[in-house]
Formats: C-alpha cells, structure tokens, sequence
C-alpha cells in the first residue's frame, strides 16, 4: 500500500468515526439525553479532526509541487470527509432543536 491510500484509509476512518458520533449525538438529543449528544459531538469532531488533518498533508504536498494522483479511493475519502462535515453541522443545528422543543 503506497502512501496516498494510507492518507485516504486514515481519512475514512477517521471521518467515520466521526459520522457515527454525530449521528448517535442526533439520537440522544431527541430522548432529550443533551449532556451526552453535547460529549458525541466533541468526541466527532475530534476524530474529524484527524482525518481533516490527513487531508490538509495531501493539500501541503499538492502545494510543494507532489503530484497527488486521484483514484477512486482518495475520492471516496474526500466525499466522506464532505459528509461527515455536514453531519458535524447538522448534529448541532438538530440539538439546539430539540433543546427548544424540550
């Protein structure tokens, strides 16, 4: 495995993680469960932090003049980074949401 999948796998993982924390962070704050939805929100967006990190390596590179090859892997990696972002911003907007409904 060469470096370029290392730095995706890192990215998918760690976006992955990520999404499921922010998603389990939606399903607490609907029981009305907001002191855990608030921790799953950060335990996300720490590992979300790891896989942004992965992709601002690949970015520096690009700018030091590397050539980084796109293939399948890497954009897959890249849409789950975009996704688990918007996970991220919906976990918050739906807890403010259910705060006020509460």
């Amino acid at each position: 495995m060469d470096g370029l999948e290392l730095v995706a796998f890192n990215i998918i993982a760690s976006v992955g993680t990520a999404r499921s924390s922010y998603i389990g962070a939606i399903d607490e704050a609907a029981e009305g469960n907001f002191e855990e939805a608030e921790k799953l929100v950060k335990e996300g967006q720490e590992a979300f932090n790891g896989g942004h990190s992965a992709h601002q390596e690949l970015l520096v590179k690009m700018a030091n003049g590397e050539k980084i090859e796109m293939n399948l892997l890497l954009t897959h990696a890249e849409d789950q980074l975009m996704s688990a972002e918007a996970f991220g911003i919906l976990a918050e907007k739906f807890i403010r949401l259910y705060k006020g409904l509460k």
